[in-house]
């Protein structure tokens, strides 16, 4: 019989690999948070317009969504791993490149080199992080991953909070307009080279983490996965009894084309998780993550210092009900996480376009907000992850979750370029005084929690293997 030090081993050498891989999320989090900092500032450098700022913004998405649907042929071909290294080298040329910047054509092309290593590590990260983990440890294992974008969101809002000027209280007018002309000549560009160290530590990382065992077992390298499952089993008999089931699974054709998910009974599986993807953009989480900044300054009348530092009280609350869903993802289960999450993004955005169309702006406002995420951060975050790193068979794995992925970083891309349109039209200020965006968003949330109430299955305490039974005819 098992030691209980040897579980604690097993389980501990678990967390560490997938922490690795979570690095891909930091990234994946600091990448796309960095433009909410940086924005203030190089659209104003740059002289762009509306339209020209959501391209600017939104630009590194549209190359997510190119990343994510070649990530399913990449993690077959090259492996997990090697994705996930190839990413971390693309978001190294990204942040250089963007730093560097000084036309917005320029900058556009390394946010697109830049996004499409987000949309590898966002297919291949969860993925990993899923296939290495036992059945009962796996929602919190691919909820490391949401933590550690929470954790890149708010580490990026320290770094542009601080490179920005930090606190501005108790300066003189002279001293903070000082602070802004830096901002606007070279801070935004300091904002991009902080990704830098991260990106080029998560490459050398990755060079200490073993493959998927399932990838492995793919490319018939059975030695090899078995060595790696024994690594997390309580035993090598318990790893070469789960081989044999994952053997078994790989033993039926694998699907690579749409043609094959339909004849495969996996279509409807597949229109789940775009659904999902599709939910988890259109609630406007980005949108009011990117521009946050923007909303504090404009809509919620902060000043350009204090709508950075309202952006970390945003990257706080993320952070804490991240915390929150990990604990519970695997005692209460994907289904009633994301149901309470959220209503709670829906009563918020009713609030908080409530007070910016009423023009009561104030405390209600800021709280609104403030739940708003939290409620995402405990629901859509991290239960979209999880939800799509298990619930496709090993088959069509790779293709179903690109294609999901894809759908995400698609809608993701349109939801952030029409932000700022959509925002500042004379319709939205003439007849809703700012408030536009968020019924929507609301609108798009009512339908997520009807749609996941309805159709969403529950995956808790299944192995990969059982739940793809959940599609088999009949199931």
């Amino acid at each position: 019989m098992e030691s209980t030090r040897g579980k604690s081993e097993n389980s501990g050498s678990v967390v560490k690999i997938a922490l690795v891989a979570a690095i891909g999320g930091f990234l994946f989090g600091f990448d796309t948070g960095v433009i909410g900092g940086t924005q203030l500032f190089f659209t104003k450098y740059l002289a762009l317009s509306p339209a020209e700022q959501g391209w600017a913004v939104g630009s590194a998405l549209y190359g997510c969504f190119f990343g994510a649907l070649i990530a399913g042929y990449l993690t077959d071909a090259i492996s997990r791993k090697y994705t996930l290294m190839l990413a971390a080298a693309l978001f190294s040329i990204s942040a250089w490149g963007s730093g560097i910047a000084d036309s917005l054509s320029t900058l556009v092309v390394y946010r697109i080199i830049g996004g499409v290593g987000i949309g590898f590590a966002s297919m291949a990260a969860p993925m990993y992080i899923a296939e290495i983990s036992p059945a009962a440890q796996r929602g919190r294992m691919v909820s490391l991953y949401q933590l550690a974008i929470v954790v890149g969101f708010f580490a990026v809002f320290l770094a542009t909070y601080y490179i920005g000027g930090g606190n501005g209280a108790g300066l003189t007018g002279e001293q903070s307009q000082s602070i802004y002309q830096y901002n606007l000549e070279r801070g935004w560009r300091v904002m991009f080279w902080s990704e830098l160290p991260v990106a080029i530590l998560f490459l050398f990382m990755l060079f200490f983490v073993p493959h998927s065992p399932r990838w492995l077992a793919l490319k018939g390298r059975k030695q090899d996965a078995v060595n790696v499952l024994t690594r997390f089993s309580s035993s090598s008999e318990r790893a070469e009894s789960e081989y044999a089931v994952i053997e078994q699974s790989l033993k039926q054709v694998q699907i690579s084309n749409i043609q094959g998910l339909v004849t495969g009974g996996l279509i409807f599986a597949t229109f789940i998780g775009v659904m999902l993807s599709i939910f988890q953009q259109t609630s406007g989480i980005n949108a009011i993550l990117y521009y946050g900044a923007e909303i504090f300054s404009s809509a919620l009348g902060y000043g350009p210092q204090d709508a950075l530092k309202q952006q970390l009280l945003l990257g706080a609350v993320n952070l804490i009900f991240t915390f929150v869903a990990i604990f519970t993802v695997d005692k209460w289960g994907r289904k009633p996480l994301y149901l309470c999450g959220t209503a709670g993004m829906i009563v918020s955005l009713a609030v908080l376009g409530y007070t910016i169309q009423a023009q009561v702006l104030g405390i209600a406002s800021l709280i609104a907000i403030l739940l708003f995420v939290g409620s995402f951060a405990l629901s859509m975050g991290p239960i979209v992850w999880v939800v799509l790193s298990e619930m496709f068979p090993n088959k069509a794995r790779s293709l179903c979750m690109s294609i999901a992925v894809g759908a995400q970083w698609l809608f993701n891309g349109v939801v952030a370029s029409s932000f700022p349109i959509v925002n500042r039209s004379d319709f939205n200020q003439t007849e809703f005084n700012g408030a536009l965006p968020y019924y929507i968003f609301a609108f798009f949330c009512v339908v997520a929690f009807v749609f996941v109430w309805r159709f969403m299955p529950e995956t808790k305490g299944k192995s990969l293997e059982e739940i793809e039974g959940l599609w088999s005819k009949g199931g």
